[in-house]
C-alpha cells in the first residue's frame, strides 16, 4: 500500500531529507510551503516528486482535504538562538500559530496521525519544563496544543525531540555547516571555550526516524504514540566534535578557542531524557 504523506518544512534541511526519504520508502508526498520558500533549491529527487501546496494562496483546511494524508509530518519551524523584539511575532506565527491551524485542519478532515519536531532545548538542565530560549519556549507552547488536539479529536501522536544534527547540503548557519567554508576562505572563527557536551545525529538518520513513526501510525501502530527522541545516546564536547570533524575531513579548521564567553544560558550538557524509538537506530556513526 503506498501511503501518503503531508510535510512542512520540507525546503528545510532536516525537512527536505525526510520529504526525500518519504518519496523513496514509496510514499505520495505533498508539502505544504509558502510563496517566498525556495523550492528550487530541493534536489529533484524532491522537487520533481512533490505536490507542492502554497498556503499562501490556498486554505489549510483545502489543502489537507485535496492531499488526503495517512500522515501529517510538522517540521517547518523558525529558529533564533537569542531573540529580538522583532521576532516575537514570527515565533508564535511560526511555532504557535501556525501548527495550531494545521491541527485544527487536520480535525476538520478527519485526519488523525501526526509525527511533528520537538527540541532538546525544551529542557534546560534536563528539566521536564525549562526552555532554553524564547524558541525553545514557543515550542513547548505547541506541545500544549498537540495535547488539546489528542484530547478532544483523538489525534495519534508521535514526537520526536531534535539534538543537533549534520550532513551534506546544510544551508543553516550552524558550525559544521559553516567550519569548511571559513578553512576554504583562510577566516578564522572565535568561539567558546568547547567544553559544552554535544549530540550529534546524522539528518538522514533523522529523516528515517521521522519516516518511521509515519509509517507505525499508517499501520495503525497507535500503541506507540507517544514521546521519543532522536539521539546519539552519547555526548562529546565541543571542542572534540569538532577535532573529529578534522579528522573526518582531513582539514585544520581556524577556531580560536575560548575568544568568546559563553552565552546566557549555555546548554554544558544536552538533555538526556527520553526513549529511542522501537526499530530506529543509527548508521553514521563517524562523529558520535
Amino acid at each position: 500500500m503506498k501511503y501518503r504523506a503531508l510535510i512542512t518544512g520540507a525546503t528545510g534541511f532536516v525537512g527536505g531529507y525526510t520529504a526525500e526519504y518519504l518519496h523513496a520508502a514509496g510514499w505520495h508526498v505533498s508539502a505544504i510551503v509558502r510563496s517566498t520558500s525556495r523550492c528550487d533549491l530541493l534536489p529533484p529527487t524532491v522537487r520533481d516528486h512533490v505536490q507542492f501546496y502554497d498556503a499562501d494562496q490556498m486554505p489549510l483546511s483545502e489543502i489537507v482535504g485535496a492531499a488526503a494524508p495517512d500522515v501529517v509530518f510538522h517540521l517547518a519551524t523558525y529558529y533564533t538562538t537569542v531573540h529580538s523584539p522583532e521576532e516575537i511575532d514570527t515565533l508564535i506565527s511560526s511555532n504557535v500559530t501556525f501548527g495550531t491551524k494545521l491541527l485544527d485542519a487536520m480535525a476538520q478532515n478527519s485526519v488523525r496521525n501526526f509525527v511533528y519536531a520537538r527540541s532538546s532545548w525544551q529542557h534546560y538542565h534536563g528539566d521536564g519544563y525549562e526552555p532554553v530560549n524564547l524558541y525553545a519556549a514557543s515550542k513547548e507552547a505547541f506541545d500544549a496544543m498537540v495535547r488539546f488536539y489528542e484530547s478532544a479529536y483523538d489525534l495519534h501522536t508521535i514526537r520526536l525531540t531534535l539534538f543537533d544534527t549534520y550532513g551534506e547540503n546544510d544551508r543553516r548557519n550552524k558550525l559544521l555547516a559553516v567550519l569548511p567554508t571559513l578553512a576554504a576562505q583562510g577566516k578564522r572563527l572565535a568561539l567558546s571555550g568547547g567544553e559544552q557536551q554535544v549530540d550529534f545525529v546524522h539528518v538522514k538518520d533523522a529523516a528515517r526516524a521521522f519516516c518511521l513513526a509515519g509509517e507505525y501510525l499508517a499501520q495503525g501502530r497507535t500503541e506507540l504514540c507517544g514521546s521519543y527522541v532522536i539521539s546519539s545516546g552519547h555526548t562529546v564536547s565541543l571542542r572534540e566534535l569538532v577535532r573529529r570533524y578534522e579528522d573526518l575531513l582531513g582539514v585544520d579548521f581556524p577556531v580560536d578557542w575560548g575568544a568568546k564567553p559563553y552565552r546566557a544560558r549555555e546548554v554544558m550538557m544536552p538533555w538526556r531524557g527520553g526513549r529511542i524509538l522501537p526499530g530506529w537506530e543509527r548508521t553514521y556513526k563517524e562523529l558520535m
